[in-house]
């Protein structure tokens, strides 16, 4: 199992099984947060929630996981911090081959006179 699947399965039964404040705490969106729940469930091969009048609640399955990934989380080494993009500004396009340099004394280069 991977250990991203089971932080996201411990955030969200720490949350009281709250899916989109879990979600929030996570900073991901909530569609992924249901993915990494499926994936889970199809590993376990078990349903690891169930729906009750009060809101959602583990299975057993579901409570042997959450003190299983504990144990993992406990041990896997800790998460490397996300490279930090480098700030700068947006690159410009191109406007075809550009202007010649302006030399002073000399006509613009290309340019026609003016008729009259």
């Amino acid at each position: 199992m991977k250990i991203t699947l089971l932080r996201r399965f411990v955030a969200l039964t720490s949350e009281d099984l709250h899916f989109p404040r879990a979600a929030k705490v996570l900073g991901i969106p909530l569609a992924s947060l249901y993915t990494s729940i499926d994936k889970l469930e199809a590993e376990v091969g078990q349903p690891l929630f169930r729906r009750n009048k009060a809101g959602w609640a583990l299975t057993p399955a579901g409570k042997l996981l959450l003190i299983e990934a504990k144990q993992q989380i406990a041990h896997a080494p800790a998460p490397a911090d996300e490279p930090v993009a480098s700030v700068g500004g947006k690159a410009k396009a191109s406007k075809g081959k550009g202007r010649a340099p302006v030399v002073k004394g000399e006509p613009k280069p290309f340019k026609k006179r003016q008729g009259r």
